[in-house]
């Protein structure tokens, strides 16, 4: 399993548009993704999930993520956080 924090950088936070992103990101991957944020995990292949999160700007999260391709899974979920979701 590897684990990384991350602060949430675009302004918006993960609204319905950045939380599409990271779906379908994460579904990419055969790993299990999982975000925590304020000790409760949420499933990064769910919408609602990751909608129900509730990220802003500046709140931070840990993905924790186990399977056969987690470094690769790490890389492009941590990646798509810190680059603000393309905004």
């Amino acid at each position: 399993m590897l684990e990384k924090n991350i602060a949430i950088k675009n302004a918006s936070g993960i609204h319905a548009r950045p939380a599409s992103m990271l779906v379908k990101e994460a579904a990419k991957f055969s790993a299990d993704i999982i975000i925590v944020k304020n000790d409760s995990e949420y499933n990064a292949k769910s919408i609602m999930n990751v909608m129900s999160m509730g990220a802003k700007h500046g709140d931070e999260i840990k993905i924790k993520v186990s399977g056969s391709d987690e470094k690769e899974a790490l890389e492009a979920i941590t990646t798509l956080v810190e680059g603000g979701f393309g905004e």
